[in-house]
């Protein structure tokens, strides 16, 4: 490769450290701030090494920066893509017999490596802005190390970011060498304005925008949480625009072509607006940018394994993703960069924005790890290891589905399922369509549910696959190309004439999500259990049944976002072997009672059902479990005794430990199976159960062994010097006995529970039974304030005794007899 002058940016000055570190090892660490250079001019240097034979990959969290990537390394060599320096990505590649340097996007070369764990003809893989810690990147790295120790000892791989954890990542990768590029290609002036509570982001957003346009020079870059912001924004600037100011979105369900329009530089005498999601933090240069304006705000997806649904939160920004986007304003000469937030509250923010691994569906990875032949993933190198509940739920679909054996390797339909590079579950759709002579409709469904924008917006899936079929532009022409290609690899079958709708598609994909109306229009309960909903303007509010492909929302009702219609029939025919038919006794919060019921049945949909018999029995002791596991612990009569016993086994559980069980609701709604159902037999409603029996089976939880214990740690009352007997309190820390003082004259020693191991609080009274004093330690009260309790109390009560020294006076409960 020929010398050609490089950019003077800041990484220039540490180049040659890297390509000597690079010459003695195989792996590195690059923290370089935002706007150094290393995204364009590091695999430029590195491409010159001796060592450098092959190919090098780097590796992009976006297609926007991978294009931006390649495009400006390209012209840095004064070529055009697809020579020296090309691209990979999902839509579009841009790659030749001469490239060297490919630009791929981070979920590419996961395949790439997955597919040839060699990693053929390539000399190092640059993981650049790894601070985003998306799971492809992390999975990559993770992969890309034990190729390196197993295969490959001559590649090398270098992490790079400007705001890394560079110690973490160190110890990630062995101690690798750590090189550090000092100081921005121009500074940055920070300004904080605050938002009032109150104010909408967007208005908050105009408003400095307007502001800065009349102060300062230059375009705007203003980052907002999502699309639906950003159109907001753009509606309320779109009128109060200068003339010379070109306002322009950036996001990533934009046309490849919008998003060059918003990077590529304005025409003379022309500046810009910039309204962008997380997108544009990285790699990317925003051509005349020196204002950037950040609301704070960026929206993240947060997976719930238990519905299999993954919603998007907009929540407040990392300290690491503020400083990446104050870094876009000082890239091409001196910037500004407005915060919309107090300048106190940065202290608070995250360090970093949560690593992907930790909060998304890992059925996919779980395929992948299976493909790898890896069962354990602490057998590889994980910054962040994945939750084991939310890989066990991912394995768990996977073997539903037929993609993982019960020892969670890959079978056939897995290996069929991973190969077309789709989501396991819209990979198993089209796969079924294939099957069903579908696979190109199938393949464009799954098209329309991995690529934003494309079909339009409609929330009817059936919609947008007509509206797909024949759209227009450079990006939907590219989708449909990866459609037939995802058709063909699945096999394809003879195409089938029969009418088809999207819903029957989807069934198997989203078997889960197949959802029945409930009660008024636009609602709908899903077979997981949970509810969702759509406006009731919607075309598929009036819809029997759904299949819902995509929501958004918290708790038990999520907001539609993508669905189609089907009938009873097309489950029955499509999902009949998960469809289920027989006798269940259910609970009737209304009437408390227990009822049975003949019903057909997917998940937690009741498709059909007929009025049985009431159930007697175990069954119905079953059923009134689950009305208390719906109602809580209050629905059930326990009488001043049961409680009694369970504030008594429970003390000895917080003070003794186990085996005393825990007496608390969550562990005994857990445990009625164990000791409530079993003394219920016969009983049919809550009003039938009697307390004596919630006794009798709170005593089942005592260890045998330790039932004659219970009395003798924690007895029910107290044995008074008078003969009278007082209860004894254990719902708080302490066990509580509350006494009139003069039944305790004569006690020399304090009383105590537990063996003589915990003392009483005694909450002593006056005779007309008010509170005088409470003590853990009854001969230092006689020895000491006795004297001020009793000065005051005989002038109160003077027909009850107040002896001087009332350790060894007798004890009562009654006044002085007359005449004394």
């Amino acid at each position: 490769m020929r010398d050609i002058p490089m950019p003077d940016l800041p990484v220039t000055a540490v180049l040659p450290d890297m390509g000597e570190a690079l010459g003695g090892t195989n792996r590195l660490v690059l923290s370089a701030p935002p706007g150094a250079g290393k995204t364009t001019l590091v695999p430029l240097f590195l491409l010159r090494q001796r060592w450098c034979e092959g190919r090098i990959i780097l590796l992009e969290p976006r297609r926007l920066a991978a294009r931006a990537a390649a495009a400006r390394m390209a012209s840095l060599l004064g070529e055009d893509v697809g020579r020296t320096v090309g691209y990979r990505m999902r839509l579009d590649n841009r790659i030749s017999g001469a490239t060297r340097i490919e630009v791929v996007t981070e979920g590419v070369f996961a395949r790439m490596i997955l597919d040839d764990p060699e990693l053929s003809g390539i000399s190092a893989i640059l993981f650049d802005e790894f601070h985003e810690r998306s799971l492809d990147a992390d999975f990559g790295l993770a992969l890309a190390l034990d190729t390196q120790s197993a295969l490959r000892e001559d590649l090398r791989i270098v992490v790079m970011s400007a705001t890394l954890d560079v110690d973490r990542i160190g110890q990630l990768m062995d101690q690798a060498q750590v090189v550090r590029s000092e100081g921005r290609a121009f500074p940055i002036d920070l300004r904080y304005r605050d938002r009032g509570p109150q104010e909408r982001i967007e208005d908050s957003v105009s408003r400095a925008v307007l502001d800065v346009l009349d102060t300062e020079k230059g375009s705007v870059l203003a980052f907002l949480p999502g699309q639906a912001e950003i159109r907001r924004t753009a509606e309320r600037l779109a009128s109060a625009l200068p003339d010379d100011v070109i306002l322009a979105p950036l996001y990533g369900a934009l046309s490849q072509r919008d998003q060059d329009l918003a990077i590529k530089p304005t025409p003379a005498g022309k500046r810009k607006v910039v309204l962008a999601t997380s997108i544009a933090e990285t790699s990317i240069t925003i051509e005349g940018v020196r204002v950037v304006i950040d609301s704070g705000l960026q929206r993240l997806p947060v997976y719930e394994p238990s519905t299999g649904i993954t919603r998007l939160e907009t929540v407040r920004v990392s300290r690491a993703s503020a400083d990446q986007r104050a870094g876009r304003a000082g890239r091409t000469e001196p910037g500004i960069a407005i915060r919309l937030w107090h300048s106190g509250q940065t202290a608070s923010l995250p360090a970093f924005t949560p690593p992907e691994i930790l909060a998304t569906d890992l059925a996919g990875f779980a395929l992948d790890l299976a493909h790898w032949g890896v069962r354990d993933p602490a057998d590889l190198n994980f910054l962040d290891q994945p939750p084991p509940a939310a890989l066990a739920e991912a394995r768990q679909l996977l073997r539903m589905m037929g993609a993982l054996d019960d020892q969670d390797s890959l079978t056939p339909f897995g290996r069929r399922i991973r190969d077309l590079a789709l989501p396991p579950r819209l990979a198993a759709m089209v796969i079924k369509g294939a099957e069903q002579g579908q696979a190109l409709d199938a393949a464009r469904l799954a098209i329309l549910m991995t690529e934003q924008g494309l079909g339009g917006s409609d929330i009817d899936l059936d919609a947008r696959l007509r509206q797909f079929a024949y759209e227009k532009g450079e990006r939907a022409e590219a989708a449909r190309g990866l459609a037939r290609r995802i058709a063909d690899s699945a096999g394809a079958a003879i195409a089938r004439n029969a009418p088809f709708t999207a819903g029957q598609l989807l069934l198997h994909a989203y078997p889960d999500r197949v959802a029945l109306q409930r009660g008024a229009r636009g609602r709908y309960v899903m077979a997981n259990g949970r509810g969702a909903e759509v406006a009731e303007t919607e075309r598929l509010a009036t819809a029997r049944y759904l299949v819902i492909a995509d929501l958004t929302g918290r708790a038990a009702q999520g907001r539609i976002l993508a669905a189609a219609e089907v009938t009873r029939q097309d489950i029955e025919r499509e999902l009949d072997h998960a469809i289920q038919q027989g006798q269940e006794s259910f609970f009737e919060p209304q009437s408390g009672q227990v009822r049975a019921r003949s019903v057909i049945r997917l998940g937690s949909l009741v498709l059909e059902e007929s009025p049985l018999p009431r159930p007697t029995g175990a069954a119905a002791a079953q059923g009134l479990a689950d009305g208390v596991r719906h109602l809580g612990l209050g629905s059930l009569p326990f009488s001043k005794e049961a409680e009694q016993l369970r504030e008594r086994i429970g003390f000895l559980h917080r003070k003794l430990g186990e085996p005393w069980p825990s007496m608390d609701d969550e562990s005994l709604i857990a445990g009625l199976d164990d000791w409530f159902v079993p003394f219920q037999n016969g009983r049919t409603s809550l009003a039938s159960i009697e307390s004596g029996s919630l006794i009798e089976g709170l005593r089942t939880l005592i260890p045998l062994e330790l039932r004659h214990d219970l009395a003798r740690l924690a007895p029910t009352h107290f044995d008074a010097p008078t003969g009278q007997r007082h209860p004894i309190r254990y719902d708080g820390e302490e066990p509580v006995l509350t006494i009139r003082v003069q039944e305790l004259f004569g006690l020399k020693t304090h009383p105590s529970v537990a063996g003589g191991k915990l003392p009483l609080l005694l909450e002593l009274t006056s005779p007309a039974h008010r509170p005088i004093q409470t003590t853990r330690d009854l001969p230092g009260f006689w020895a000491g304030s006795w004297k001020d309790v009793r000065a005051d109390m005989r002038g109160r009560y003077p027909k009850h005794p107040w002896p001087e020294d009332p350790a060894n006076a007798a004890p009562t409960h009654r006044a002085k007899p007359r005449g004394t």
